[in-house]
């Protein structure tokens, strides 16, 4: 990943991710510029596989305020540019009961605009303690060794 303009955390401690897909996205002309500014949401964002393509919801790309006359809808839905093989695996994960499309994160790959998609199962309350603890845990070492390693390195 090249430019990267977002990640969506909320997505990565609410889901248990399975598989990523990298898509493009179907853009107007002032959404690109306006996520060049950097004016990008992506922590609602979902994926839906309707009519056999798959459509991208609650992206959230703000006005483009010095366009002239005409301006995208910020919350509109837009279509996911992906291989039909793709479509047809996300369309099979999607149809199996408790699994998500949530966006994980959008960046620029050359001079293209994608988002990384996950197949996501949901966590309950206490998977996210148990991760919040392991973060924890790991932090907590990593302390102590980088302390050991001031005092006798």
């Amino acid at each position: 990943m090249s430019d990267e303009i977002a990640t969506n955390r909320k997505a990565l401690r609410d889901f248990h991710i399975l598989e990523r897909y990298e898509a493009g996205v179907e853009l107007r002309g002032t959404e690109v510029k306006s996520i060049r500014l950097g004016k990008l949401n992506i922590s609602d964002a979902f994926a839906r596989v309707e009519r056999g393509q798959v459509w991208l919801y609650n992206m959230d790309v703000q006005i483009y305020e010095k366009a002239s006359f005409s301006q995208h809808e910020p919350r509109r839905t837009r279509r996911l540019l992906l291989h039909k093989r793709e479509i047809l695996k996300l369309s099979a994960h999607t149809q199996q009961k408790g699994l998500a499309l949530p966006v994980l994160s959008a960046y620029w790959k050359e001079s293209r605009f994608k988002i990384e998609i996950g197949v996501g199962k949901g966590k309950d309350k206490g998977d996210q303690r148990e991760d919040m603890k392991e973060k924890a845990v790991k932090r907590e070492t990593q302390r102590v060794v980088s302390s050991f390693n001031r005092k006798h390195g």
